[in-house]
C-alpha cells in the first residue's frame, strides 16, 4: 500500500497535533500555505520542498483547519492568534531557533503576524500574493471560501487562481476535490470562513504602525493578473515596509510558485541566500 505524500509528522501543538513535512537540513525555511478548500502544505509546495531541501531545513505544516492537522470539534477560530499559536508551538517543538518565512496568500499575511508577534524568531520574510492590507471580498475570493465539493467546482477555483490554466493541471484538481471528500473535511472548511467573508478578511490586516515597526529583510512577490488579491495590497505593504522589495510577475495570477515555478525559485533562493 502507498504511503500518502501529502502526510508528514504528527507533532503536538496547541491540543491538537499538526501535520508537517519536515525535510532537509541547513537554516530553517517555514512555508506557509493559502486558505483555499483542500489545500494542504504538500499541495501547495510539493514541487518546492524538494529544490529548497537543498540547502534548507524546510517545515511545512498544514494549519489547524486545513489538510491533515487535527482540527478539535470544540476548536475556535481565533484570527489570527489561533495559527500563530499554532506556528510558534511548532517550531519550538521542532526545537527552531530562527526561521527563514515563506507565505502564500493567507499564508502571507499569517507571515507577517509572526514576524511582528517574534521579530527575534524569524529572519527573511517572502510574501507571495499576500493578505495583510484592507480590501473589500471579491466575488472570487467568496467562491473560493465558500466552496462546496464537485470537481467541476475544483476546476473553477482553478481557473480563477491561474492566469494560464494549462500550468495548474486537472492532476492537481482532483487531488484538491478529492482532499475536500475526506470525513469531516468540508464541515471543518466551513468553520473556517463562515458568512459574512469580510470580518475574516478584515481579521488578516496588519496595523501600519506594525508594519513600519518590522526590521525583517522582505520581498514580496505577486502576480500582476492575480483575481484574488488585488495586486495593490502588495504595493501598498511595499510602502510601508521598511527593508523590503517588490517583484511582480506578468501573465501571472495567484499562484506564482507554480505559473512562474522556476524564475521564482531563483528568486527566493537569491533572497535568502543574500542573508546567508
Amino acid at each position: 500500500m502507498s504511503i500518502d505524500p501529502e502526510l508528514g509528522t504528527f507533532v503536538d501543538t496547541c491540543g491538537y497535533r499538526t501535520n508537517v513535512h519536515d525535510v532537509g537540513e541547513g537554516p530553517a525555511l517555514l512555508l506557509l500555505h493559502g486558505s483555499g478548500a483542500g489545500v494542504t502544505a504538500w499541495a501547495n509546495w510539493r514541487n518546492l520542498m524538494p529544490e529548497m531541501a537543498r540547502d534548507y531545513r524546510v517545515i511545512a505544516p498544514d494549519l489547524v483547519g486545513f489538510g491533515y492537522t487535527e482540527t478539535p470539534e470544540d476548536f475556535e477560530f481565533i484570527f489570527m492568534t489561533s495559527w500563530v499559536d499554532q506556528i510558534l508551538a511548532l517550531l519550538d517543538a521542532l526545537k527552531v531557533e530562527r526561521a527563514h518565512v515563506l507565505g502564500n496568500s493567507f499564508g502571507g499575511a499569517l507571515a507577517l503576524w509572526l514576524a511582528v508577534r517574534r521579530p527575534d524568531l524569524f529572519d527573511r520574510l517572502v510574501l507571495m500574493g499576500p493578505g495583510g492590507w484592507p480590501v473589500r471580498v471579491n466575488e472570487n475570493l467568496e467562491f473560493l471560501w465558500g466552496y462546496t465539493p464537485s470537481l467541476d467546482n475544483m476546476k473553477h477555483v482553478l481557473d480563477i487562481m491561474a492566469f494560464d490554466r494549462r500550468l495548474v493541471t486537472d492532476e492537481l484538481a482532483e487531488m484538491r476535490y478529492k482532499a475536500t471528500l475526506r470525513p469531516g473535511a468540508q464541515q471543518v472548511f466551513e468553520r473556517v470562513f463562515p458568512a459574512p467573508r469580510q470580518r475574516w478578511l478584515d481579521a488578516q490586516v496588519v496595523q501600519i504602525a506594525d508594519l513600519r515597526a518590522l526590521k525583517h529583510e522582505t520581498l514580496i512577490v505577486h502576480g500582476r493578473d492575480d483575481r484574488v488579491v488585488d495586486p495593490l495590497v502588495s504595493w501598498n505593504l511595499h510602502q510601508h515596509i521598511p527593508n523590503s522589495e517588490l517583484h511582480m510577475f506578468g501573465n501571472c495570477g495567484h499562484w506564482t510558485m507554480i505559473e512562474k515555478a522556476a524564475p521564482f525559485r531563483r528568486l527566493i533562493t537569491d533572497f535568502f541566500a543574500r542573508g546567508a
